[in-house]
């Protein structure tokens, strides 16, 4: 995995930090060719992003997380960052959110952009539970990742039925997603879980014209 840092000013390091992984077929450049960091410097918002490639390769592979975790996310603490939020997009939403499930505590917040959720096996299991709070989620100890992903989703809900409380380390979470999205059923049950500002739908499909829109909305709602 290869990184790429896009600093808010060259002469200071800013006090956030955004780890941002792309999806499948997609690399760093192409964040930023999708103008990320520019939205970014035109608002002029303290933020550094660091760019991370990912591909399909990383799916169900537990290395990645090892890697963002050594690699990226402890030397941006060690760095002096106060806020470290993870955006992922697509495959990259599902492996930011395997990674707070995964590592409680490291970060402040997710940004998670058309993510994918897993087989359509798990979300009609779900829906057919009469939705995410009601649903059984499985044994904890099943590693099973997208079973794990959700039962971290579903601890964000409010009327969970399970006896899983809200953790303590629980970042702060953001869905955007496109209304005509080809995972857009997985996205309505995950929204189900969070609070309705949370959660942003815009017009448009699986493509980076649709993320970008929802990423400017994003750092307009939290950070400007």
């Amino acid at each position: 995995m290869r990184s790429l840092l896009r600093s808010a000013q060259s002469a200071a390091r800013a006090p956030t930090c955004i780890v941002c992984l792309p999806g499948a077929y997609h690399g760093a450049a192409d964040l930023s060719s999708a103008g990320f960091d520019s939205c970014v410097r035109e608002r002029a918002l303290p933020i550094d992003l660091a760019f991370v490639d990912v591909d399909l390769r990383h799916l169900g592979d537990r290395r990645p997380l090892d890697w963002l975790k050594h690699e990226i996310v402890l030397p941006a603490r060690a760095m002096g960052y106060r806020s470290i939020w993870m955006a992922g997009i697509s495959l990259g939403g599902f492996i930011a959110l395997d990674y707070a499930a995964s590592n409680p505590g490291d970060l402040d917040g997710l940004c998670l952009l058309a993510p994918y959720l897993g087989n359509r096996m798990l979300t009609r299991e779900i829906a057919a539970a009469s939705g995410l709070a009601a649903w059984a989620g499985g044994d904890a100890a099943d590693p099973d990742e997208e079973r794990r992903i959700w039962r971290f989703i579903q601890a964000q809900h409010p009327l969970a039925r399970r006896a899983v409380a809200r953790p303590w380390y629980s970042p702060t979470l953001y869905l955007g997603y496109g209304r005509e999205d080809r995972f857009s059923d997985a996205h309505r049950l995950m929204a189900e879980a969070l609070p309705a500002a949370a959660v942003d739908v815009v017009p448009g499909g699986h493509d980076f014209g649709t993320w970008t829109v929802l990423w400017e909305n994003f750092l307009d709602s939290r950070f400007a």
